[in-house]
């Protein structure tokens, strides 16, 4: 037992828990941080911290803060910055959150759950059809910050579009908000008719004429399309507080939440839709599969009852009794052998004409 032995693996565990933690600055998480005023960036490079400093000194403007993947420490100096709660602290460390919108004070907080179709030759070869990931959004009066947790969350397109329409940025951050949550949307839509190809082609693999019929991509892509429920049903509610009557949403801003939902409404139709085909695709495929065990059951015992009869009358002749009939006589071995190929093709033939051969 480890525990027992002094050198053994708990206590080389036990060391390595007491070694120091060199903390990582949280500049090394943030990928782009700027000031905007008027809906206008301003030029050059600047801390969190001396961003933050300047819209509250001047009163204008609003910091626009990207990171990526922080860790404890770096999400709390960001925190304690901003002034944000230690629960959606902990939350934007933690990844798998379920979308949701939680209010503290001035401050919103807005999960999203993203999602990529992953590239596949086909159907049959694929080991994964959906990738998730996650965007956290806090917006302030004077701040918004986007946590992002995967590879495919990027978030400088966006940045680069709202930079090019600064009236749309001058509407404060919530217009970030907005911008987020409607590249996310879009983004289910393109990944719902992306999975529409792959659910027709096993269609024609369950309905088809080939015989042989290989169910695990009907089960591969019924866990992918429940994933991708998972990461979009929930998102209803948090729309909806945003398009509320809800006073740290401008008006305008509201409107385009509308139109999130709208589009968002269209995508949970559709992952509904998939997922009741794929239960029908699945009950069809099993069904398949059990009349082909069912056919190669029927050919099995065809040929075992083809072969009883030869096996029968070498069992009997056999024995090795003196006196057994027609032993002795030169036509017996002969009509044995006649007798047992008349047998076995009248039972062939049987057999093929109920179509079990």
């Amino acid at each position: 037992m480890p525990h027992l032995r002094p050198g053994g693996l708990v206590g080389q565990r036990r060391d390595k828990r007491l070694l120091p933690r060199i903390p990582v600055p949280a500049a090394r998480a943030v990928v782009d941080c700027a000031v905007y005023i008027d809906g206008h960036r301003q030029a050059g490079h600047i801390s969190y911290v001396d961003a933050l400093q300047q819209v509250r000194s001047t009163g204008k403007g609003f910091v626009w803060l990207g990171l990526h993947s922080p860790d404890d420490e770096q999400m709390e100096g960001v925190g304690r910055t901003f002034g944000l709660h230690e629960l959606v602290v902990e939350d934007a460390v933690n990844a798998h959150q379920r979308p949701k919108l939680e209010v503290y004070d001035d401050t919103q907080f807005l999960v999203l759950r993203t999602v990529k179709y992953v590239e596949h030759e086909s159907i049959d070869k694929a080991s994964e059809v959906v990738e998730t990931g996650e965007i956290m959004i806090f917006a302030g009066s004077d701040f918004v910050i986007t946590v992002r947790h995967g590879d495919h969350t990027h978030l400088s397109g966006v940045r680069r579009r709202l930079e090019a329409r600064p009236e749309r940025l001058a509407l404060g951050p919530t217009s970030v908000l907005h911008a987020i949550s409607d590249l996310v949307v879009d983004s289910y839509l393109g990944v719902t008719e992306r999975m529409e190809s792959d659910i027709y082609a096993i269609e024609a693999a369950v309905f088809g004429p080939q015989r042989s019929l290989n169910i695990d991509p009907v089960y591969l892509l019924k866990r992918e399309v429940l994933e991708l429920r998972r990461a979009v049903t929930p998102l209803t509610g948090p729309l909806a507080g945003l398009t509320a009557q809800n006073p740290l949403v401008p008006k305008e801003i509201r409107r385009h939440f509308r139109d999130v939902a709208d589009h968002l409404t269209t995508v949970i139709e559709r992952v509904v839709e998939y997922d009741e085909v794929l239960t029908s695709l699945l009950g069809a495929a099993a069904a398949k599969v059990g009349i082909q065990q069912n056919t190669d059951m029927r050919k099995i015992s065809a040929w075992v009852a083809i072969a009883a009869v030869p096996t029968l009358v070498a069992g009997i002749y056999g024995m090795n009794f003196e006196y057994m009939p027609e032993l002795d006589e030169r036509w017996g071995y002969p009509a044995v052998i006649i007798g047992l190929l008349v047998t076995c093709s009248t039972l062939w033939v049987v057999f093929r004409h109920h179509r079990w051969l």
